[in-house]
């Protein structure tokens, strides 16, 4: 069951941004700078941070107020995923 939940917090959160960037390639592109590329590289290495950047973003005010509050979530969360990896190959542990 680790193991499923595990894939799922890993493939989620990328497989939703690949499907709003197939189904709505101008906002994606646009709130991430205009470059398909820097959206591939949020696709693969920060997925969370990347897929709340652009369900906050607008073309008139960008992320503000609350918009920031979620960006930072999506964050930690890229960064918990990266730390619990590593937990789970057993070098976060302190071994005798």
């Amino acid at each position: 069951m680790c193991c499923i939940l595990a894939a799922l917090g890993l493939i989620g959160p990328r497989m939703a941004f690949a499907v709003w960037w197939v189904l709505d390639r101008s906002k994606v592109v646009s709130a991430l700078g205009g470059d398909w590329w820097v959206a591939l590289l949020g696709l693969i290495f920060l997925p969370w941070t990347a897929l709340a950047w652009v369900a906050v973003w607008s073309p008139s005010t960008h992320v503000s107020g609350f918009g920031w509050a979620l960006v930072g979530v999506g964050f930690l969360a890229d960064l918990s995923s990266l730390g619990s990896g590593k937990v789970s190959r057993g070098k976060g542990k302190d071994r005798a």
